[in-house]
């Protein structure tokens, strides 16, 4: 189905019973955020807040919160676009069979942007950045963020929509030093598009042209997060995918999509900065405040009736988990193609996606060879590590498995997998001083920290512990052993202080498992921790607290580890120092008192009682 708005996909949504009108009024800061959250957990439908305060505008929410109901609002073109991601992968089917793929290039047609005249005023009113919702998210952030735009740019060197970059980074709409409806700010990340078109501009000394599209077709905001290749704009695919031309037009020079309902238009100077943040974020916690490039804004339009989408992220899952699945769904073995003998890549949701990727690859570089051990899947892991964003990754866990029933998905017994074979001597190979996710305060400063790559292969060297030994139990520093999966044990150490004393620490504990080297075999993970029975509740827990609150290069450590050659490896077990350093973010928590608050939407007469 083509939608030509916002609207008319939440009204779709609405007739097919997965929307939810809130008639209440709802204060934007904190509240509908609670709102969504708690919607969120349950698997609930889509929200349409109809009575935000301060705002004359309505406002949606969790319209992509299943991938149920994303696949249904793209039911029209979801197949033909993985048709097109077959083909470009496999030129060739194209030629085998015409007829077949005869739809799937008639489709194609839909990417070509369609320029319009401009806006019309019966259509659009100019506004200010107060007129729109001012949607606080969680209680500790800076001000009010738009966290679904469309940051559309151009390349100076070549302009024009062809060329252009449409990804999703985050907008401070207020608060900090940002004078009202006049500054706000723009944050985005390592690995992004508008960096190399801001970088072009500053060396021209020139102004970056920026505009930020808000709702729209929901095809817009999945092209915004698309991982497009170098090159295809965004706009081609929202053609595509939403099966309706992407709808444009300039005024004064900025591109403004007329199908959006909100567009802010605006300019990034050379070094103007301004500080943004802090803002609660996928990871689970706060990303701080950092000076941010500043946006100073040219003109903002609405459309008559436009809907403000927001969504809300924070400790994963979150709405942008099925983003993800969606991205997933369509691009297929898109990433596969790309990189020869690897066969899945799975970023880990629950561990904040860039901190912990599961891979497996091919081991067919040695066929002739009686042992076996890791050395495609090394070249493997180099070449994820040297894509996209996936670069960004921190822990990479790959393995080869030739019975091809192993999933990266099915994440326990991929690491029991993983862990039955590992070589602790030889099978664990860091990356130090080099870049981490912006978000991710595990390392040495914003963007810095290390990686390490954990490579497997082979029969399996141990059975895995399924109980926690008495040893365990009576260790000096560490308290309350628990078994968190087979081979895998949390243990509970005092608050982190320094690095210094980790050293200390860390000698004690080798100092205590040594004489158990024989029985620790099968325990080849350790992770030390704040609350080591929280750790081991349940797998969400684990992945969080284990590789978001880690950086390898300095928090991991090893039973009577070694350096040879300049390789390090141990003995005895692997320890991972998952504890909350100080120089950490705070993680995310919901405020009491508005949870509270929202209970009257979900008691008898509320819009939300008995929906979920």
């Amino acid at each position: 189905m083509a939608y030509h708005s916002l609207e008319s996909c939440l009204i779709d949504l609405e007739k097919n019973g997965q929307l939810v009108r809130i008639t209440e009024a709802v204060d934007p800061a904190l509240e509908m955020a609670a709102i969504h959250l708690r919607v969120y957990e349950a698997g609930g439908p889509a929200l349409l807040f109809e009575n935000v305060k301060g705002s004359r505008f309505r406002a949606a929410s969790n319209i992509f919160g299943t991938l149920e109901r994303s696949k249904f609002i793209f039911r029209d073109s979801l197949k033909l676009v993985q048709q097109l991601i077959s083909l470009k992968n496999d030129p060739v089917q194209a030629i085998k069979h015409p007829i077949s793929n005869f739809t799937a290039g008639l489709a194609a047609l839909k990417a070509l942007p369609l320029k319009n005249p401009g806006l019309k005023p019966v259509t659009f009113q100019e506004i200010q950045i107060q007129d729109i919702p001012q949607i606080k998210h969680w209680p500790l952030d800076g001000g009010p963020f738009v966290t679904l735009p469309q940051v559309y740019t151009e390349d100076i060197d070549k302009p024009g929509i062809m060329n252009a970059n449409l990804g999703m980074y985050r907008i401070q709409l207020g608060g900090n030093q940002y004078e009202p409806n006049k500054e706000i700010g723009l944050h985005y990340q390592l690995h992004r598009g508008i960096g190399v078109h801001q970088s072009k501009a500053n060396k021209k000394g020139l102004p970056l042209k920026v505009s930020v599209f808000v709702g729209g077709p929901p095809s817009h905001s999945v092209s915004a997060v698309m991982p497009l290749p170098e090159g295809i704009s965004e706009m081609t695919f929202a053609g595509v995918l939403g099966n309706r031309r992407f709808r444009y037009a300039y005024i004064d020079g900025f591109c403004v999509s007329t199908d959006a309902d909100f567009v802010i238009t605006g300019e990034v100077y050379p070094g103007e900065n301004k500080p943004e943040g802090p803002f609660g974020d996928h990871l689970g916690y706060y990303s701080l405040e950092h000076p941010f490039p500043l946006m100073k804004v040219h003109k903002v339009f609405a459309r008559q009736n436009a809907i403000w989408p927001f969504t809300v992220v924070g400790r994963p899952p979150q709405e942008d988990t099925s983003f993800g699945q969606l991205i997933h769904e369509i691009t297929g073995s898109a990433l596969q193609e790309e990189i020869p003998g690897l066969k899945s890549v799975h970023a880990v949701d629950a561990a904040g996606v860039h901190p912990l990727l599961l891979a497996i690859g091919s081991e067919r570089y040695t066929p002739y060879a009686q042992t076996q051990q890791p050395a495609e899947i090394l070249t493997i892991a180099h070449h994820v590590l040297g894509t996209g964003q996936l670069s960004l990754a921190k822990f990479l866990f790959i393995t080869a498995d030739d019975t091809n029933q192993l999933s990266t998905h099915n994440i326990e017994p991929f690491f029991r997998f993983m862990l039955e074979r590992l070589d602790l001597k030889r099978d664990i190979h860091f990356h130090t001083n080099t870049t981490i996710d912006t978000l991710d305060y595990s390392g040495t400063s914003i963007n810095s920290g290390s990686k390490v790559v954990l490579a497997a292969y082979g029969k399996p060297l141990r059975e895995l512990a399924t109980a926690v030994p008495s040893y365990l139990q009576d260790l000096k520093g560490f308290e309350a052993p628990s078994l968190v999966m087979p081979g895998v044990i949390a243990l509970q150490a005092k608050a982190f202080t320094s690095y210094n004393d980790v050293r200390t620490e860390m000698n004690l504990l080798d100092e205590q498992l040594q004489p158990h080297l024989a029985d620790l075999q099968s325990i080849p993970l350790l992770i030390v921790c704040d609350d080591a029975r929280f750790v081991a509740e349940n797998l969400r827990n684990f992945l969080w607290v284990s590789f978001t609150r880690s950086n390898p290069s300095h928090d991991m450590h090893g039973v009577a580890a070694f350096y040879e050659n300049k390789h390090w490896g141990c003995r005895g077990p692997l320890i991972i120092d998952a504890r909350i350093k100080p120089h950490h973010a705070p993680p995310v928590e919901v405020d009491p008192t508005v949870e509270k608050n929202i209970d009257r939407l979900f008691a008898p007469g509320g819009s939300l009682y008995n929906r979920l």
